[in-house]
């Protein structure tokens, strides 16, 4: 690679990084603090035992778009669990995700419609029903293979335990599209009905 070249791939990588900064600009939480006046934990305990064994996913909002949605189920900023991550993933018909990749493993679950994963520059299909598993340090991306049904995904992370283990590399390649496609221009995810289908607009 000419000097050139390396100067023009370090100022993008540069350029992504930045947008990739003002992107999650309001703060996220990856390990919460544990603090205790015992040796014992106690108050830690005590805190996690008295915790809501039940709640209403409804109150988390839908994030992000116009393509790729994310509603957050757990992490480690809600207090209820240190050891996992999970999220609702939903990409539009004809949508795909970010590329990017992390240290952490992560197990998806499709609920509705079907796509494909590039991982390392090989394609893996899937469908509704499939379960999907990156693996660690893969550098990856999903897609919606359809043109009229949106994909949702749930995802599984153990991120937290390895931030605990300083394993916490991870970087964006690609940015998930910031414009809507033509005719999905007013897309949104809908809540699961009572039947198992979920109601997103288009």
């Amino acid at each position: 690679m000419s000097e050139t070249e390396q100067t023009s791939t370090a100022t993008t990588e540069t350029e992504l990084t930045a947008k990739v900064e003002r992107h999650y600009e309001g703060g996220r939480v990856f390990v919460r603090a544990i603090k205790s006046g015992k040796y014992s934990l106690l108050e830690e305990r005590r805190r996690q035992r008295e915790g809501p064994r039940v709640y209403k996913t409804s109150a988390n909002p839908w994030k992000n778009g116009p393509v790729k949605w994310n509603k957050t189920l757990l992490n480690p900023s809600m207090g209820l669990m240190q050891t996992l991550q999970a999220a609702f993933e939903e990409l539009a018909p004809g949508g795909k995700s970010q590329k990017h990749g992390h240290q952490n493993s992560a197990l998806m679950y499709v609920l509705n419609g079907s796509g494909y994963d590039i991982h390392d520059g090989e394609r893996t299909d899937w469908e509704a029903g499939d379960c999907l598993i990156v693996p660690p340090g893969v550098v990856h991306q999903h897609f919606n293979s359809s043109d009229e049904v949106p994909a949702r995904i749930l995802v599984f992370k153990s991120k937290p335990l390895y931030n605990f283990a300083g394993l916490n590399f991870q970087e964006f390649v690609e940015l998930a599209p910031k414009e809507a496609r033509a005719g999905w221009e007013d897309f949104h995810p809908g809540e699961w009905e009572a039947n198992g289908s979920h109601g997103g607009s288009s």
